[in-house]
């Protein structure tokens, strides 16, 4: 599940405002604050197959 992080740039750091799952929250968010707005989307890396031994 893809999350989306809503930040805001107060000198001098970014500050998250809201974390969340829902894309359309986090732009509409955005939207509100205006300017010196970031979204990072951050999607899970995948796992890696497990392969099984056959016993011997």
């Amino acid at each position: 599940m893809t999350s989306y992080i809503v930040s805001v740039f107060e000198k001098p750091h970014w500050r998250t405002v809201l974390s969340t799952t829902d894309r359309a929250k986090a732009f509409e968010l955005a939207k509100e604050i205006g300017d010196k707005v970031r979204i990072e989307e951050i999607k899970p890396k995948p796992k890696p197959s497990v392969r099984r031994r056959r016993g011997r």
